[in-house]
């Protein structure tokens, strides 16, 4: 009896297939548990894949990827465990997979897309398949950016710069993607715009002299002197950033564009002689003055001289000995000129006119 449980023992043995560490062998999964897998690989004992050995996404339920039946390749570990156990490995197969994949994006300069796995102090970790890929802070984008929380779970697109796995040292690059595609875009967008086009963009920068307006491939500048036919103190209080706005091309220089809002059908002086002609009575806003005379503005983008002799009907030196900032007037337009979009005001002369109207008849007037 003994001779013959022997002789089964070795023919068992004889169909049972033999194993070393680093063989890659293919099993079915007899057991999964949250942390591991169990593989019938036709050994005299069965593989073990741990949770660790698994991936290197961590908490992963294996529940959750693999189910009984499943056929699965895995790389031997150790052929015994300590327990009689086979030790496999399904991520460094996968990693060396993936490493081969990489190898070949790199040499192509392929572009890859992958989820951020996590955000560290100096870049990004992605993992493509099962190898991690550094993306350094500097290569993230083509701006700086002090926080990169943002980029969290977030799918990005980028080359594989450095391969190196030997020394784990696997750099992507997605800076240089963003600085293709704007240059593409730069590129389109000055192909189809022209002097004189209006075209929509949004504020990216709001400086003391201007607003940067992006046009999808290149920025404007959008002055403050052409922010409205009339005066802007400051762009701040006329937009925010991300305002969507309509703007004239004024003027293309090389790979610069000046921008403008003063439209010239919705130009003032265009009906200003209907308004304003000579003998017109006026009211205005003292907008600025000088020692000759205030500006006062009379719409926004139309302003008039009141010299200071016109003032009033007594000596004045200076305007601001009368006249104060902001203070409303009413005066009389003794000169327009359209063409140099000049109009002189004159209170003396509303102040005769008044005193004309109220003077009695004399009698020889009266016996005419």
């Amino acid at each position: 009896m003994s001779d013959m449980n022997n002789e089964f023992e070795q023919l068992l043995e004889e169909t049972l297939v033999t194993i070393h560490s680093g063989e890659i062998v293919e099993g079915t999964v007899i057991s999964v548990k949250e942390d591991e897998i169990v593989l019938n690989i036709g050994y005299k004992s069965d593989g073990i894949i741990t949770r660790n050995e698994y991936s290197n996404q961590s908490g992963l339920d294996l529940r959750d990827v693999v189910k009984e039946g499943d056929t699965m390749s895995a790389k031997v570990l150790k052929v015994n465990d300590g327990e009689g156990q086979v030790l496999l490995t399904y991520k460094r197969l996968a990693m060396e997979k993936s490493n081969e994949r990489i190898k070949e994006a790199f040499e192509n300069k392929e572009v890859l897309k992958a989820t951020v796995s996590s955000v560290l102090a100096g870049g990004l970790s992605v993992i493509v398949e099962e190898t991690k890929v550094f993306i350094p802070a500097s290569l993230v984008s083509d701006t700086y950016e002090r926080d990169l929380s943002k980029y969290a779970g977030q799918e990005i697109e980028f080359v594989i710069s450095e391969f190196n796995p030997k020394k784990r040292r696997i750099i992507g690059d997605r800076k240089q993607l963003l600085i293709a595609e704007k240059k593409k875009m730069q590129e389109e967008l000055f192909a189809r715009i022209n002097i004189g086009d209006t075209v929509e963009g949004t504020v990216k920068n709001l400086t003391d002299f201007g607003a940067f307006i992006d046009l999808g491939g290149a920025d404007g500048l959008l002055h403050i002197s052409e922010m409205s036919w009339g005066r802007v103190e400051n762009p701040k209080k006329v937009f925010s950033v991300g305002d969507k706005t309509k703007v004239l091309i004024k003027d293309i220089k090389d790979d610069k564009i000046a921008l403008s809002l003063k439209f010239e059908d919705q130009n003032p002086w265009l009906k200003a002689d209907e308004k304003y002609g000579i003998g017109s009575v006026v009211k205005g806003t003292v907008a600025r003055m000088a020692d000759f005379g205030a500006f006062i503005e009379l719409e926004p983008g139309v302003d008039a001289l009141l010299h200071v002799s016109q003032i009033s009907k007594e000596h004045v030196d200076k305007p601001s000995d009368v006249l104060k900032t902001g203070q409303e007037i009413e005066a009389k337009v003794v000169d327009f000129n359209k063409e140099d979009h000049k109009i002189s005001l004159s209170i003396k002369a509303l102040l005769n006119d008044s005193q004309t109207d109220e003077e009695p008849a004399s009698e020889e007037e009266v016996a005419e």
